[in-house]
């Protein structure tokens, strides 16, 4: 989950072209295809000929695919069928645009997916970030500032690095103090204790208290990390994780 140009297609990929072996297939069904890989039988949406998401599905269905690969879940109909898919053995992986990944259960609420299918088919919800890093040529340490590390870490404790680093501008990177983007992370997998909290009566605020709980770190605890090791500056990562995190 993310938004528009967070990397989620790239991870897609990444994480298909890990699980492709010769034994198994893999069934794409995108708009548009962004990468074209030898690996993976891939499918293009055509509304032109009522070639949708959903039909889609329902085309690779037939060819006994392993694993399917879903662009976006974008309406119910592309979420039924993905559920469907899943409930009939397949792994399904796909995207869908939250802020953060406990929201991704109440986004397919929302859709009309009855929570007892969720319960049933969803493993686990990433929500990702791309922040830049900073240059390794010209990057320059400073004194670390207390007060900007509890507000990216809130409500962990974590204590505060010596020294933060920041962007100073060189020919290398263009004299932005930038060079180059990576992602974070927040990884939900699906435990038993939050799969009974997917009811009629499912609370976002609860389920997102109970995953940080069972040790789900957050896009900012995750961009963190990155601060600490002197990778990018905190007001990058505050720039680029959501205000619910804040």
């Amino acid at each position: 989950t993310g938004p528009t140009g967070s990397g989620k297609t790239t991870t897609l990929y990444s994480t298909l072209k890990q699980l492709a072996s010769p034994e198994l297939n893999i069934c794409t069904i995108e708009d548009p295809i962004e990468m074209v890989e030898p690996a993976f039988n891939q499918m293009q949406v055509q509304n032109n000929i009522d070639l949708t998401f959903a039909q889609g599905v329902r085309a690779l269905l037939r060819q006994d695919p392993d694993i399917i690969m879903i662009g976006e879940i974008r309406d119910l109909e592309t979420a039924e069928m993905a559920v469907q898919a899943a409930l009939t053995g397949h792994l399904v992986l796909s995207t869908l645009h939250t802020n953060d990944a406990p929201s991704a259960i109440t986004r397919l609420m929302e859709l009309g997916i009855p929570p007892y299918l969720i319960r049933a088919t969803v493993l686990g919800v990433m929500a990702q970030r791309l922040t830049r890093n900073l240059c390794p040529h010209c990057k320059q340490p400073t004194e670390a500032d207390e007060q900007a590390w509890q507000t990216l870490t809130r409500p962990w404790k974590a204590p505060a690095p010596r020294q933060f680093f920041h962007p100073v501008g060189c020919l290398e990177c263009r004299n932005t103090g930038y060079m180059g983007r990576s992602g974070v992370y927040e990884i939900m997998t699906m435990s038993e204790n939050l799969t009974r909290q997917i009811t009629d009566r499912c609370e976002l605020e609860a389920l997102r208290r109970d995953a940080y709980k069972e040790g789900m770190k957050s896009l900012r605890l995750s961009g963190a990390q990155k601060v600490a090791a002197g990778q990018t500056t905190v007001e990058e990562i505050l720039r680029v994780t959501p205000e619910s995190q804040r």
